[in-house]
């Protein structure tokens, strides 16, 4: 006689997760107020599921993650019909829209779709047409305005991760080259060297930050983005260009325990301005980020950094509507010139807010469950 156990907690956080799913899939803008009208009659839905954005890069790759842990089919599918639409409207390139060529090109790898032609046009642009600042950095260029000598943090993210896997996955490494000297240049300009934590912006236009804002949701891609390189790349122990990632990263893991609000475990829309809104995206990616570096052993298993990571889970879970929607979530965050702009940003239901929680309730199955 056998017998199965089965984890009821793991049991109730998919249920979570799917709830999650359904309402990443079914957002609406129902106002027009979150559409974006293009100077040539276009209109993208940054917040509905059905058009292509960064928002939407973000959202497939937590299906993707989802679906390599559960292998479900149902999450699969709705990834490969989102491209098939996609893809047969198409769009213009920019930092923003080449982030789902990130997913894209794991699809490609383990062959649930062919998109050679897609990877090899979108990543061939990234090296040779993307608009560079000075000393080569990718300029953040999005639909709207081309942001002359800008670097953001969300670059990493959205643009240099899908390079470096394209790069991998068609055997051309002088991508993935480019894409480590790309990590290094920002963490140059981006990490604040007092703090550890992360500037939103850096212009070489007059060689300032803005208003040297520590925005939260831009940290975070620094947090998701480093464990993921360093993954993703197989660097291995001892590797130069790993301890200086794994530096740069618990630096900014160390300012992040110090800020965390201890009461909701969430931290605010500015790390470290608690008269600034608690978020719940930037800390949906610091809980993912962590929790991966955790999981694969890049920062040590001390209690400080556990505890962290579980608070921001909870903060996470107490933060998802019973019909699965993400609160506290800022809309899209432009590069400000004062910290005030930073506050009044809107909190709305976004596909990014979705799919980082759905990242993080799946990298919490892994790592702790």
């Amino acid at each position: 006689m056998s017998t199965t156990t089965t984890n009821p907690l793991k049991g109730e956080l998919l249920g979570v997760i799917h709830k999650l799913i359904d309402c990443l899939v079914n957002i609406n803008d129902d106002s027009g107020e979150f559409l974006l009208t293009l100077a040539d009659g276009r209109v993208i839905d940054t917040k509905g599921w059905n058009d292509w954005e960064w928002t939407h890069g973000i959202g497939l790759y937590g299906l993707l993650k989802l679906h390599e842990i559960t292998g479900d089919e149902k999450v699969l599918d709705i990834i490969c019909s989102w491209f098939k639409a996609r893809f047969e409207v198409g769009t213009t390139k920019n930092v923003n829209t080449m982030s789902p060529l990130l997913t894209a090109a794991y699809l490609h790898e383990a062959r649930h779709a062919n998109y050679i032609v897609y990877l090899d046009s979108w990543a061939e642009w990234v090296m040779y047409e993307m608009p560079r600042t000075d000393e080569g950095g990718l300029q953040h260029m999005t639909y709207l305005v081309d942001n002359d000598q800008q670097l953001w943090d969300d670059t990493l993210m959205m643009s240099v991760l899908p390079l470096a896997k394209i790069g991998l996955v068609l055997h051309r490494p002088h991508y993935v080259e480019e894409a480590k000297r790309q990590f290094m240049l920002h963490i140059k300009y981006l990490q604040d060297k007092e703090t550890g934590l992360w500037f939103h912006g850096w212009t070489f236009d007059g060689r300032h930050h803005f208003a040297r804002a520590r925005w939260g949701r831009g940290n975070c891609w620094a947090t998701v983005s480093i464990p993921e390189f360093i993954e993703l790349l197989g660097l291995p122990e001892g590797d130069g260009l790993r301890m200086f990632l794994v530096g740069s990263f618990l630096a900014q893991v160390d300012a992040l325990v110090k800020y965390q609000d201890q009461t909701s475990g969430l931290w605010h829309t500015i790390i470290d301005d608690a008269t600034s809104y608690l978020e719940a995206s930037a800390t949906a990616g610091f809980a993912y980020g962590i929790c991966k570096a955790l999981r694969l052993r890049l920062i040590p298993r001390e209690p400080r950094y556990l505890e962290a990571a579980k608070k921001a889970i909870q903060g996470v879970l107490n933060n998802i509507s019973e019909k699965g929607e993400l609160q506290q979530v800022s809309f899209g965050t432009p590069v400000f010139n004062d910290i005030g702009s930073y506050k009044t940003v809107k909190l709305t239901s976004m596909p990014y807010g979705q799919s980082l929680a759905i990242l993080a309730l799946t990298e919490h199955l892994r790592t702790f469950l």
